[in-house]
Parts: structure tokens; C-alpha cells; sequence
């Protein structure tokens, strides 16, 4: 067999629980020459949010054929706690389903009360219910109420032994002990852990926003677990990605893991196999410091869907695109129990431009870090997924005069 050179491959045999609250220094889109338009706060990150604090946990042990309740594993917990770790306030929340072939709770409270309560989880499609067993179990422990919160899932039933069920509610509750502010880890870590983005690698990416609205300065963050796209039609910058390696880098099977029946196997040529469809989910996270009403937020969580659409996807039949958003600006809100009005004084709905922009922007920009930071990872028979390949996308950016000022 071949062996496949120029990306790091992630092959690992033994039990490993990662708490991943800061980031490990990992290339972003930027450091390799993605252009963005914007204007990034300090951590291009959504804890660049003033009290927003993520936390996460990774699953990774084994290697060989699929054996169910052994493994092999590739998945974790993603947690984002709005107002951090020590606030139990409930923010104003919003959503949009862009397409609904998946879940997120949460959204009766969404619909009705505009109100999100507790932390946020992200896990695998099969890990929903012990997530939220999680943070009720830890917000009972820590506040003496078990919150009602939002939990959101992809399906990382590829890479991972997700029948499984190796995450548990106790996993959740080491992402909230894990949670903090600063840099956040991305690509193949968390709930991304593993997850595929328009047939590559994929996961966790993040990035933010600051802008002005008069005399006031604001932040739009945004935190995605992407595990979506169809690969044919990425564009990253403009530049038609998608197109130009359609036939390389494919999702593939190692003949000498996996069972005879498994198609397409990595016989050592970068065009083997057929590229997989749009499907398997993404999870938007969009949260701002500018006072918004839950009328606002919907509105906002709508517009990260435009973010979506310039890396080329049509929310495919078989995905499941959901967003939400929070505002941390008012406290406390009106929540089922709140006796006193909410002093929120919302932004003039004709001043929200550039919120809804920034969204889109930093939307974009997290999906493409999501990307840029997952390496090659090899999960349940065989399965290798690749990374997206740096210097190859360098070559077409710039084919495409699309590479960064300055970027070689």
C-alpha cells in the first residue's frame, strides 16, 4: 500500500479523555493566507464575547474494525456557558432551522419565552440525552435547580462507534468543569471530534466580530460544529475549492481494517471513491454582547445561515442545520419565574447591519478554521478522513487571486 504523504494522520490506540479548554497553537485560515472581510476581536473567537466561557471533552481510543460498545471512539462534548461557569442568569436566545433532519432542545423555551437557560451542549446525534442528563445533573449540584438546556447534535457515525454510547452525562459535566475564557481549541476536538466538513475533516471552529454602532462598540462571536457540505461545491475565499479537488482527498476505507464489503478503500490513489453528498449536520452558535430582544436574535440566528451559504452549501436533504443565538446584555431577563420587567433597552432594529454582517462574516470564518485546524484522522474500520491540505488550497487561493495580502 501507498503511503499517503503531506498530512498528519491521527491514529491512536489507546484510551485518551482530553480536557481541551484552551486551544494548543494549530494553524487557523488566516495564518495560511484566507482572506476575510471584518474585523476580528483578539481571539477571533466567540469568547471574545465579554463572560462567554467554552469547555470541551475528547473521546479517542482504538483502532480496527467497528465493534460496538468497544469502539473504535471518536467523539466528545462541546459545552459554551454564556455567561461562564459561576452564572446560573438565563441570556435572551433565538434560533433558526435552517433544515431539520436532527435535534436541538431547548426550543420550546426558544419559541416562546425568547430565553436560553444554563450551558449550551454540543455532542453526537446518540449522545443527546446523556448531555442533557449532564448539565442538569451538574446545574442541580452547582445552583440547586437543574437547568432546561439547549443541546445540539451531528452525527459522527463514520469515525466513531456511535451505538456505543460511550459519551455519558458525567462527560458533559467535565466539559462544564473544563470551561474557561481565551482561546478555544478547534477541528477534531470536542463534539467535533469526529465530525466531517464538505468531505474533509472537520469539527469545532470558531471566529468573531467587532463593530460599532454609534458611540457603542460590540462583539458578534460565532462557535460551529460542522459535519456538513458537499464537497463539489466549497468555495473558501470565493475560489472554487470544491471543484478543484473533488477527485483528491476523498473519505476512504484501509483494506487492511476494514471488512471486504467496505467501499471506496484507499488503494493509494487520491481519486478513489465518489465524493459523499451534502449531509450530517451543522451547529451554529452565535452570541453578541449587544442588547437584543428574542425577536432580534431569530433574526440574527437567520443571517449565520448566509455564513453557511458562501462556503457553497444548499442544506442538504439529509442535513441538519440549526443555529442559535444568545445576547449576554440583559440581566435578568423574562424568564417563566421573573417577577421584575427585564431592563433591556434593545438596538434600533434599523442599527442591526451590521450585527446581521458581522454573523455572516464570522460564521464563514469558523467553518473554515473548523477545517483548517482537523488533521487526518483513521476511526472505525479504517475509515480515514482526511484534512484539508494547506498548501494545496494556498496553490488555488492563489490561482484564484484570492490569497491574502502578504501571504507567500
Amino acid at each position: 500500500m501507498r503511503v499517503w504523504l503531506g498530512l498528519p494522520t491521527v491514529l491512536i490506540v489507546s484510551t485518551v479523555l482530553v480536557t481541551a479548554g484552551r486551544a494548543a497553537p494549530v494553524a487557523r485560515a488566516r495564518d495560511i493566507g484566507v482572506p476575510f472581510e471584518g474585523t476580528p476581536g483578539p481571539l477571533n473567537a466567540i469568547t471574545d464575547v465579554p463572560g462567554v466561557e467554552v469547555g470541551q471533552v475528547s473521546l479517542v481510543s482504538g483502532q480496527g474494525p467497528l465493534q460496538v460498545g468497544v469502539g473504535p471512539v471518536r467523539t466528545g462534548v462541546t459545552i459554551i456557558l454564556p455567561r461562564g461557569r459561576a452564572n446560573s442568569q438565563p441570556v435572551y436566545g433565538g434560533f433558526f432551522d435552517l433544515n431539520g433532519n436532527g435535534e436541538m432542545t431547548g426550543q420550546s423555551y426558544l419559541q416562546d419565552f425568547g430565553v436560553i437557560q444554563g450551558p449550551i451542549g454540543i455532542t453526537n446525534t446518540n449522545a443527546i440525552g446523556q448531555v442533557y442528563a449532564g448539565i442538569q445533573a451538574w446545574t442541580r449540584q452547582h445552583f440547586g435547580e437543574a437547568a432546561t438546556p439547549v443541546v445540539a447534535e451531528t452525527w459522527d457515525g463514520g469515525l466513531n462507534d456511535i451505538g456505543g454510547f460511550h459519551v455519558r452525562p458525567e462527560t458533559a459535566g467535565a466539559a462544564i468543569e473544563a470551561a474557561q475564557p481565551g482561546p478555544v481549541a478547534e477541528g477534531g476536538v470536542g463534539g467535533g471530534t469526529g465530525m466531517e466538513c464538505f468531505g474533509f475533516k472537520g469539527g469545532i471552529g470558531t471566529a468573531s466580530r467587532n463593530m460599532s454602532l454609534g458611540a457603542h462598540a460590540y462583539t458578534v462571536g460565532v462557535l460551529v460544529q460542522c459535519n456538513t457540505g458537499d464537497r463539489k461545491v466549497l468555495r473558501i475565499a470565493g475560489a472554487p475549492v470544491g471543484q478543484a479537488l473533488s477527485a483528491r482527498w476523498l473519505p476512504c476505507y484501509d483494506s487492511r481494517l476494514s471488512p471486504p464489503q467496505r467501499q471506496p478503500k484507499c488503494l493509494g490513489s487520491a481519486s478513489a471513491g465518489t465524493p459523499p453528498p451534502d449531509g450530517g449536520s451543522i451547529i451554529i452558535v452565535v452570541g453578541t454582547d449587544a442588547p437584543l430582544s428574542p425577536t432580534q436574535l431569530n433574526r440574527l440566528a437567520k443571517r449565520a445561515a448566509l455564513g453557511l451559504a458562501r462556503l457553497g452549501s444548499y442544506a442538504g436533504n439529509s442535513s441538519g442545520d440549526m443555529i442559535v443565538a444568545f445576547s449576554t446584555a440583559a440581566s435578568p431577563v423574562n424568564h417563566p419565574d421573573q417577577r421584575a420587567p427585564s431592563p433591556i433597552a434593545p438596538v434600533a432594529s434599523q442599527d442591526l447591519d451590521p450585527l446581521f454582517e458581522g454573523g455572516v462574516e464570522a460564521t464563514e470564518e469558523a467553518i473554515v478554521n473548523a477545517m483548517i485546524a482537523a488533521p487526518t484522522m483513521t476511526g472505525a474500520d479504517g475509515l480515514r478522513v482526511f484534512g484539508l491540505p494547506h498548501e494545496e488550497l494556498r496553490e488555488i487561493l492563489k490561482r484564484y487571486g484570492r490569497l491574502a495580502a502578504g501571504a507567500r
